[in-house]
């Protein structure tokens, strides 16, 4: 009955979303035939998911778990996704699984099966401080370093406050995260807490409890920073996904969901160019050191 009611009514939107499924457009298809490529995009994600990844080193990662409006039983089903950048600047899709909550466990899984495969650790993982993707993280790769997503931080400080105040909050949010030295932001962190301490002692709570881990991106090339500082790239390719899960209830399983949702990462990496100073990513992962940005010359390179 699903597929029947789409195909009768597969037009504009819904044949947008049947189109993602199968992973072409499939107006004017028969059934049999929509169904055939179906199996056929799920096999292809089930083969993704085994593949190896020892055949190029990763500099980056970037977490985060997608909410869509299908559900298990009371709980809304949890895709746990991440994106690696690798020492060539290419920007790939590394996991999407399914679950029903970002727990630890979850995320323990998730990072034992990449380290499996062969995956390398990662020099900095960026992620919201919410995960339990942390606790995960120090286990499997405990030599990977901790960078907040400043998207996700800047949001959950202004929910602490009245929206007449939040514009003024945001400017003084992002003169923290814009400044060009560690040393600068440090002393925005303490204005930002000086100006709004008394009246709203949560948000600057919020603000101040990954203070550290907000600001690790300065000790790597400034060219990558914009990457480094936020995990929007993963929220924004699925940012239609609650959307089309919600148009297609009753006709969407978890199954179809994640076979969705690897299309669509597909999809997007085809248009994703190369991390702007790809050419610095070798000395990252050999472990050259950086200072707000910038490469320190060690005295033994001097005096060679």
């Amino acid at each position: 009955m699903p597929w029947l009611y789409l195909r009768g009514i597969c037009s504009g939107e819904m044949s947008e979303t049947l189109g993602v499924l199968v992973g072409q457009d499939a107006s004017g298809f028969s059934l049999s035939v929509v169904s055939a490529l179906k199996r056929k995009r799920q096999d292809e994600f089930q083969q993704w998911k085994q593949r190896a990844l020892d055949q190029a080193r990763w500099a980056y990662m970037s977490v985060d778990g997608i909410f869509s409006s299908l559900r298990s039983e009371d709980v809304k089903l949890c895709s746990l996704v991440i994106i690696g950048v690798n020492e060539h600047g290419q920007k790939k899709f590394l996991a999407i699984e399914d679950t029903v909550r970002e727990s630890t466990q979850s995320w323990r899984e998730l990072l034992l099966n990449l380290k499996q495969r062969g995956m390398n650790a990662p020099k900095v993982a960026v992620g919201d401080g919410a995960m339990g993707f942390w606790s995960a993280l120090d286990e499997v790769y405990p030599q990977t370093r901790q960078q907040r997503c400043w998207v996700h931080k800047t949001a959950n400080v202004l929910n602490q406050m009245p929206k007449l105040t939040q514009a003024k909050a945001k400017t003084t949010l992002q003169q923290i995260w814009m400044a060009e030295t560690r040393s600068q932001t440090r002393q925005s962190f303490d204005q930002f807490v000086e100006v709004y301490e008394a009246k709203y002692p949560k948000a600057c709570q919020c603000l101040l409890q990954d203070r550290d881990e907000l600001l690790v991106f300065y000790n790597f090339p400034a060219h990558h920073w914009q990457s480094l500082r936020t995990t929007h790239p993963t929220a924004s390719t699925f940012a239609t996904t609650r959307h089309r899960t919600k148009r297609l209830k009753g006709c969407l399983n978890r199954t179809g969901m994640l076979s969705m949702m690897f299309n669509l990462g597909q999809c997007a990496q085809q248009r994703w160019n190369r991390l702007r100073g790809f050419r610095q990513l070798g000395k990252v992962i050999a472990g050259i050191r950086f200072k707000d940005g910038n490469e320190v010359i060690e005295l033994d390179q001097v005096a060679a």
